[in-house]
């Protein structure tokens, strides 16, 4: 069984809309495991899952045991159906990221009044703080659970660049530091 169509779109629209790059691909019955590479080099696994049945430590569990397996950074789970509270805890402990259904199955940024919105690098970020002479928590803020913050995988502490386009100024950036929410 492949994945359905739903699924399959939302995991094309994450990893277009943060920017990974697919190393390899391996699909199993109703699920789908992905090496992908970030923008910063890091390698995560992503495992598509289509089940029924509310997702629950013991898939984060298992995920968890192949990325120390393989040696990978990170892991992200792309699931049809709910997730259990215990799940979510400690998949925010093994620092598993995991999507619900209600991620955009669309890439939000391809709307031409949704402007582009990036991660700044620590570099970055340091840069910018000491260019305005100013503390994170003087910036204007976004929160995580933004959808636009959402979809690019932006974490509290992040600092991201949007840049807008202006009839006036030609490009417009703006700063905006993640906090909890």
């Amino acid at each position: 069984m492949v994945l359905s169509q739903a699924i399959e779109r939302r995991v094309q629209a994450l990893i277009s809309m943060r920017g990974y790059k697919v190393l390899s691909r391996e699909d199993g019955d109703g699920e789908s495991y992905l090496t992908v590479e970030t923008r910063d080099g890091k390698k995560l696994l992503m495992w598509a899952l289509e089940t029924d049945e509310t997702l629950s430590n013991e898939h984060v569990n298992r995920l968890s045991g192949r990325i120390e397996e393989c040696g990978f950074d990170g892991g992200i789970i792309i699931g049809a159906s709910r997730y259990a509270e215990s799940a979510r805890n400690e998949a925010r402990k093994r620092g598993i990221e995991l999507v619900s259904t209600d991620f955009p199955i669309l890439n939000l940024f391809e709307h031409e009044l949704v402007p582009k919105h990036e991660i700044l690098t620590p570099e970055e970020r340091e840069e910018v703080l000491r260019r305005y002479r100013i503390k994170p928590y003087q910036m204007p803020y976004i929160k995580a659970s933004d959808p636009v913050a959402r979809a690019i995988g932006a974490k509290p502490g992040d600092v991201l660049r949007i840049i807008r386009k202006s009839p006036t100024a030609g490009r417009y950036v703006s700063y905006r530091y993640v906090i909890e929410g």
